[in-house]
């Protein structure tokens, strides 16, 4: 089956991904990754007050919810506003073994860092076994 595609259509798709709309600010971008038996999350939020951050978690998903205010006092008159100012919002989807009660948040340099460590029953273990002695061959 063969699509048309609008490149132009596509390009404005990508810039209000990235940049966002007046409306609706471009999302958090985030890298996720795993350090040993830790899940590492990082959120790019630069110019964000650590106390307008809210975390919540319900149901395995997190949400991360920040605001940043606009630099500017009410009385000036703004000549360029590239920057984003408003509520920002991102929800993850956190799997079954991830241990949720124990995350770990810090805020440093405009990046937020989450630590999810593995829950201890997804933790790849050794099973022992135990041998027995072989059963006598029948004798005949």
């Amino acid at each position: 089956m063969l699509m048309r595609t609008d490149p132009f259509r596509e390009l404005d798709r990508f810039t209000q991904q990235v940049f966002g709309t007046t409306a609706k600010p471009a999302a958090m971008p985030m890298d996720a990754y795993r350090d040993g038996d830790t899940f590492v999350v990082e959120l790019d939020l630069p110019g964000v007050e650590p106390e307008s951050i809210d975390l919540d978690i319900e149901r395995n998903v997190l949400t991360v919810k920040a605001e940043r205010r606009p630099s500017a006092g009410e009385r000036t008159e703004s000549v360029i506003a590239e920057r984003p100012v408003g509520t920002f919002s991102r929800q993850l989807f956190l799997g079954e073994t991830l241990d949720t009660d124990r995350i770990d948040a810090s805020y440093d340099s405009g990046v937020l860092r989450l630590r999810i460590p593995v829950a201890e029953q997804a933790k790849p273990r050794k099973i022992a076994i135990s041998g027995g002695k072989r059963p006598k061959a029948l004798r005949g």
